[in-house]
């Protein structure tokens, strides 16, 4: 069925690129996409980075991608947030890309630990222990927490960092609080992504790295799902994962080559 697909939906570390290397395969299989005559969206749970630093990064690797190709866990905070708390002030930790978008979709961040009506975090690569500080104190209030993301980890080329997930855990062994998450394997980004492409879910396909959060989120938005193994996932992995995708493939190369294979074949 790859070859009824409208609209692929995209991880990006670790199926597009890892850290600043894009994959050999990357621009190859894009451009069949387009050749095809579908589209592309890239979704990234990596909210360190504001939309105009990801298509900057983008456009440096010569992909083509602007605003109508990106949706990232920070679009899909942002719609949380201004759902369930309209104008009321929140607080933002995370890094100054990640407030300053927040600020430009709308949300009312305040710096006062006096009178916001939730806590939101996001992938902070710009941490400081002051600001571990200031959200255990707000957790110890009765006010909503929100994180953009679950992932433990997040790929570099040297190995892996803390993510948002894993800065959620030490905050739960000091305050027994969790976040509401809302990134990927949520289905809400996926869900924005196709109203974004105006596209159905059977014409859908999600590809990504991470059986957890990639292959989860589609199977949680009932999309079909298609796993690259060059990333974090392996194939030992899908072993004792509840999250079976529908295709797997080593990397984007082999999945480009059988699309290549079935246009031939018809």
């Amino acid at each position: 069925m790859l070859h009824t697909k409208k609209l692929f939906l995209l991880d990006m570390d670790g199926t597009i690129y890892l850290g600043n290397r894009l994959f050999d395969y990357s621009l190859a299989f894009l451009d069949y996409i387009t050749q095809m005559g579908a589209s592309y969206i890239f979704m990234t749970n990596n909210s360190s980075k504001n939309s105009r630093q990801y298509l900057q990064k983008l456009n440096g690797m010569n992909i083509p991608a602007t605003a109508a190709n990106l949706v990232t866990s920070t679009h899909a905070t942002a719609d949380y947030i201004l759902t369930h708390y309209q104008s009321q002030p929140v607080y933002v930790s995370g890094t100054a890309a990640f407030r300053e978008e927040l600020a430009e979709l709308g949300v009312n961040i305040t710096e006062s630990l006096t009178t916001p009506v939730a806590l939101v975090m996001g992938f902070d690569t710009e941490l400081t222990f002051q600001k571990l500080e200031n959200m255990c104190i707000l957790l110890n209030r009765n006010i909503g927490y929100i994180g953009s993301n679950p992932d433990p980890t997040c790929p570099t080329e040297y190995g892996y960092v803390p993510d948002c997930g894993s800065v959620a855990q030490m905050l739960k062994n000091a305050t027994k609080k969790e976040p509401i998450f809302i990134g990927k394997p949520m289905p809400t980004i996926a869900e924005m992504a196709l109203k974004k492409a105006a596209a159905s879910k059977a014409e859908t396909i999600i590809i990504g790295d991470r059986l957890f959060t990639d292959i989860a989120c589609g199977i949680a938005a009932e999309i079909d799902t298609a796993l690259v193994l060059s990333g974090e996932s392996t194939r030992k992995d899908m072993e004792t994962s509840p999250h079976i995708p529908k295709y797997v493939f080593e990397d984007l190369g082999e999945m480009l080559g059988e699309l290549v294979k079935i246009s031939k074949s018809q």
